[in-house]
């Protein structure tokens, strides 16, 4: 998959979701239940880049939930500097804005932190992104960082 450029001087606001889903950066006292939730609903390597989140100050991580049970996350400069993901939604919670405002709140925080451009890298759903920001693909970017990774042992 292909790594794509965010302007993040051209981004949407955050719109407001319904009264039940609660959009907020995570705090560190919660990287276990964040961890095992990531690494339950989608993977271990993400749970472990998304780890990397919680030694930031701020701590890099957004969690979605509804009625205090955690549906969904986005994190950044978790795998490199200027860079949003991993993220994900739980399949129940798909539908409702969540992931949109997860990515406009990650992307949000980037720019606060002086970036003008951010690298979602690897992108999977790659409409969602060009449609919900305006997002490019970079040529010759695959696999980018992602190449050669280390395999478990068998």
């Amino acid at each position: 998959m292909a790594d794509l450029l965010v302007n993040l001087l051209k981004l949407p606001p955050v719109e407001p979701l319904d009264a039940k889903v609660l959009i907020r950066r995570a705090q560190p006292f919660e990287l276990s239940i964040v961890r095992q939730f990531i690494q339950q609903n989608f993977s271990a390597a993400w749970a472990d880049e998304a780890s990397v989140g919680f030694a930031n100050k701020p701590v890099s991580v957004f969690i979605a939930a509804i009625d205090q049970k955690l549906v969904g996350f986005a994190a950044y400069e978790c795998t490199r500097r200027g860079f949003f993901g991993p993220t994900g939604v739980v399949d129940s919670a798909r539908e409702l804005g969540i992931g949109k405002a997860l990515l406009l709140s990650s992307l949000t925080a980037l720019r606060e932190l002086g970036y003008v451009y951010a690298i979602i890298g690897a992108a999977g759903p790659v409409r969602f992104y060009q449609k919900t920001v305006g997002a490019i693909v970079i040529p010759d970017s695959e696999p980018g960082i992602y190449a050669d990774p280390i395999l478990p042992i068998e």
